[in-house]
């Protein structure tokens, strides 16, 4: 579900964490299957059909501990949304999983008030975790500190890389863009497209969402809707597991983003390039379409460039794109070239009296072993930095896979989307608001973006 990870929103309020009234969606029986049974639960979005296909991973672990029963709850969802909620409600009602499949959207909100820190666990098994770490780039790992502690053990990503159709730039006669291409460079590729691609076409598409949306054009122009920091602390991780690294220098606790920041000129900037495009019809209006068709549109050729992450690959080969008919580049530089990602990993609920099992099948998860039975296909990109290499991409893939990974070694202010304990609330906030910041009055749009995101990151005791 790496997929939807990326494209769907949270809907858990920040404030319905804090006390205040909130709406429980109905659990079905499919949704808690086998309450009460003596097991180790662990909740993904998903099906039964989900859960089968985690079958190989679960028997591969039991054979390591045969003295641990492992049950994989399916809850069914619209979304990460539906999803989370529903895990809230399992919490209020007293029968809440033992570990849950969290992305970057929904880790603070975990981390704030549901999940179990995993230092003293990671300390313990230092020797053994040495190798994960060493694996595996820090940016990853920092994403998962929340005020000093660690609480995810980061298993996949993607960053939002700029996916393009090949068949129609060699119509057009455009090469591959340099790695450092920029903003100017992206524009005249995007009118090139537009003036040599007939019928109904768009150079640009992109959706109005946390991945993919805004955000990569904020990043890359060196700022935010929401004022960034770093929590203290994490030293205990960075100088065991990262020590001599320099991509771990200035590591910290974990992100904070306690104030919005949409009154900055840069954010105007950035959805004034926005809206331009999509007054000279190079993109795609933020009102328009959604990630579900968007794959079927890239394959019949009506979007010349869109973002994505690896989770694309195995899509596009099933609409009948062959690894030649497109390509992955770095997004274009602005003031910077920050790349956004967002990842995914276990949290270990705080309720669960199975804490030592659960961190069992945490470590079986992240080892080489346990990743190569999730990770058989490009359905995602991998957190470990070995598995990410030709084999993985030899059916499937395009021809500069490489970017996938260098994403993270080539720009080291690469960071995972802005996601507080109220991250529900703050992209409710964003989303509603970026439809009028790009196609009616931008500065209305935007002062009423900062006054919502005031009343989003508000927090009570």
């Amino acid at each position: 579900m790496p997929d939807l990870s990326r494209r769907a929103a949270l809907a858990v309020a920040g404030a319905g964490l804090l006390g205040t009234v909130v709406s429980w969606p109905r659990l079905t029986g499919r949704d808690i299957p086998g309450r009460g049974t003596d097991a180790l639960t662990i909740a993904i979005l998903g099906t039964a059909q989900d859960a089968e296909s985690r079958s190989e991973l679960v028997r591969a672990f039991q054979a390591e501990h045969p003295d641990i029963q492992v049950r994989i709850q399916a809850i069914q969802g619209q979304d990460w949304r539906d999803f989370f909620a529903k895990i809230l409600t399992l919490v209020a009602a007293g029968s809440p999983p033992d570990l849950v499949v969290v992305a970057t959207e929904g880790a603070q909100l975990f981390a704030d008030r549901l999940a179990h820190p995993l230092d003293e666990y990671v300390r313990r098994d230092a020797a053994e975790m040495a190798d994960f770490f060493s694996d595996v780039h820090p940016a990853l790992v920092e994403a998962f500190m929340y005020e000093g502690s660690l609480y995810q053990l980061p298993i996949d990503f993607n960053a939002a890389n700029i996916f393009y159709n090949r068949r129609l730039f060699d119509r057009v006669g455009i090469g591959r863009p340099a790695d450092d291409w920029t903003k100017d460079d992206f524009l005249d590729v995007s009118r090139e497209l537009a003036g040599g691609v007939e019928g109904t076409f768009l150079s640009y598409f992109w959706t109005n969402r946390l991945f993919g949306g805004v955000v990569p054009w904020l990043y890359n122009n060196d700022t935010s809707f929401l004022t960034e920091s770093k929590a203290p602390g994490g030293d205990w991780l960075w100088s065991q597991f990262y020590a001599g690294d320099p991509t771990a220098a200035g590591r910290g606790g974990g992100f904070r983003w306690l104030e919005p920041n949409a009154d900055d000129p840069r954010v105007a900037e950035s959805f004034d390039l926005l809206a331009g495009l999509v007054r000279e019809g190079l993109a795609s209006s933020p009102a328009q379409g959604g990630g579900n068709e968007l794959i079927a549109r890239f394959a019949d050729g009506l979007i010349g460039m869109t973002p994505a992450g690896t989770y694309w690959v195995t899509g596009l080969a099933e609409g009948g794109m062959a690894n030649e008919d497109y390509d992955v580049a770095f997004f274009p530089r602005w003031r910077s070239q920050r790349h956004q990602f967002g990842a995914a990993g276990y949290a270990m609920m705080a309720t669960s009296q199975r804490k030592d099992e659960a961190w069992e099948w945490m470590k079986f998860c992240v080892s080489r072993p346990g990743m190569e039975i999730q990770f058989a296909e490009p359905t995602t990109t991998p957190t470990r930095r070995s598995m990410v290499d030709a084999s993985f991409f030899a059916t499937n893939g395009p021809e500069h896979w490489q970017v996938f990974y260098d994403t993270l070694d080539l720009f080291s202010d690469t960071a995972p989307i802005p996601a507080p304990p109220q991250q529900a609330a703050v992209e409710t906030a964003l989303i509603k608001n970026v439809a009028n910041a790009v196609t009616g009055n931008t500065g209305a749009a935007l002062a009423t973006l900062q006054r919502d995101l005031e009343l989003a990151l508000r927090r009570t005791t």
